[in-house]
C-alpha cells in the first residue's frame, strides 16, 4: 500500500474502485450493509466521514479497462481522486485463486480498510457537521419534488453493482432514501469504461442527490435505483416501471443518470421517454461518443420524445499527459503500450470518472463557434 497526495508528480493506473472512509462508531449500526454489516436498512444515526481521503484498488482484473488518475497537472481536476489523499492498494493474486475470488476478496478488503481508517479518527473533533434529513414523504413547500433515477450497471462479474451486498441484476426499480447511500448501501463492482465510472466513492457522495438537497428551487424526493438489463424487453419494462413509480410517489420531475457505454444510453433514453409520456419532465445525463473531433453522432440510443439532456463530455476527445516521477497500480499503460511514467496522449475515456454520468464530472460539450 502507498499514499499519494494531490500535487505530487504521480499517476495511478489500472484503477478499479475507490471508497471514502466512513464509520458509524459505537451503537449506531454499520456501514456497507451486506458486506461488513448485516443486510438491513441503513441511513440513520451519525456517520463519521474522513473527508479528503480515499482508499483505492489498482491492478489487473479481467474485463477491466485501462484507467488513469493524474495527481498533478491540468488532468488532475478531471477525476475526484486527483484532489484526495489516496491510500492505493496494489495486489498480487495467489496462483491458485480464481479471478472471481480475487475480485470478491479485493472488494471486501477495500471496504474494511476504509472503515478502519475512519474508525481511527473517531476520537477527533469534527471539522464540520452536516444534517441530512430523510427524504420527505410529501412536499414540504411549493418547490417541485424531483427524483434522482440512478441506473446501476448489471452485466455480470467485473461489470456489476451491488445493493445491500447483492447484484441489482434481475431487480425492478426500487425507491430508497438518499441517506442509505451515505452508509454504503451501493457498492461498485464494475470496471469497464473508466471515464464513465461511478465508483463506490461517488455513490457515497451522490452528486445529483447532493445538488437537489442544496437547491432552493427544487426538493429531493428520493433516489430510485434501477438495473441496466442487456435485454431490450427488460430495459423497456424497467423504464416503464421507474416512470410509474415516480408518478405513484407524486414526483414532479426526474433526473436520470447511467453507468457504462453506449448500451447504457438506451436505459436513460427509454426512461426519459417513459416519464415524458406520463407528463413528468425528465433530464438525462449523457456522455457523448462523438469521435476524436466531436463530429460523429454523439449518442448511441437517443430519446425520441424527451428533449432535455445534459452532456458530460466527449468520450473520444484526446488530451496530453506529462511525464511523472511515480506510478502506482502497474508498470505500463496497456492502452498505449507505454511505460506508466511516460508522457502520452490518451482519450478522456481512460481518465477515471472524467465523464462521470452520476453528475460529478467537470466536462461538457458545446457547439463549435
Amino acid at each position: 500500500m502507498s499514499w499519494v497526495s494531490p500535487g505530487e508528480s504521480a499517476r495511478i493506473v489500472k484503477v478499479l474502485d475507490a471508497v471514502e472512509p466512513r464509520a458509524k462508531g459505537d451503537g449506531a449500526g454499520g456501514v456497507f450493509p451486506g458486506f461488513l454489516s448485516p443486510a438491513r436498512p441503513v441511513g440513520l444515526g451519525t456517520t463519521h466521514v474522513l473527508r479528503g481521503a480515499a482508499v483505492v484498488a489498482a491492478g489487473y482484473l479481467p474485463r477491466a479497462q485501462e484507467s488513469v488518475v493524474e495527481m498533478s497537472g491540468e488532468a488532475a481536476q478531471l477525476s475526484p481522486l486527483g484532489s484526495t489523499h489516496n491510500l492505493v492498494v496494489e495486489f498480487e493474486p495467489s496462483s491458485d485463486a480464481s479471478w472471481e475470488d480475487v475480485d470478491t476478496a479485493l472488494r471486501r478488503g477495500l471496504l474494511k480498510l476504509a472503515v478502519r481508517l475512519a474508525e481511527a479518527a473517531l476520537e477527533a473533533d469534527p471539522t464540520a457537521v452536516e444534517e441530512l434529513p430523510a427524504a420527505p414523504a410529501q412536499a414540504q413547500d411549493d418547490r417541485p419534488r424531483v427524483a434522482a433515477i440512478t441506473n446501476l450497471q448489471t452485466q455480470g462479474t467485473f461489470k456489476d453493482v451491488f445493493v445491500y451486498g447483492s447484484s441489482m441484476a434481475g431487480s425492478l426499480p426500487t425507491l430508497i432514501d438518499p441517506n442509505e447511500l451515505e452508509d454504503g448501501a451501493v457498492v461498485s463492482g464494475q470496471y469497464g469504461h473508466p471515464g464513465l465510472k461511478n465508483p463506490t466513492y461517488i455513490h457515497q457522495n451522490h452528486p445529483v442527490a447532493a445538488a437537489l438537497r442544496a437547491s432552493e428551487e427544487a426538493e429531493l424526493g428520493g433516489v430510485i435505483i434501477c438495473p441496466e438489463p442487456v435485454d431490450q424487453a427488460q430495459k423497456e419494462l424497467v423504464s416503464a416501471l421507474a416512470a410509474r413509480l415516480c408518478k405513484t410517489c407524486g414526483f414532479d420531475a426526474a433526473i436520470v443518470t447511467k453507468e457504462g457505454g453506449g448500451n447504457a444510453d438506451a436505459d436513460i433514453a427509454l426512461k426519459v421517454d417513459a416519464l415524458e409520456e406520463i407528463g413528468i419532465p425528465a433530464v438525462g445525463l449523457f456522455a457523448e461518443m462523438a469521435g476524436r473531433e466531436g463530429t460523429a453522432p454523439p449518442l448511441v440510443a437517443p430519446p425520441t420524445k424527451a428533449t432535455a439532456m445534459v452532456s458530460t463530455g466527449n468520450y473520444d476527445e484526446e488530451l496530453e499527459l506529462g511525464e511523472v516521477e511515480r506510478a502506482l497500480g502497474g508498470e505500463r499503460i496497456d492502452l498505449r503500450d507505454v511505460d506508466a511514467h511516460e508522457a502520452m496522449e490518451i482519450p478522456h475515456a481512460a481518465i477515471y470518472c472524467a465523464l462521470n454520468p452520476l453528475g460529478w464530472g467537470r466536462l461538457t460539450c458545446e457547439d463549435a463557434t
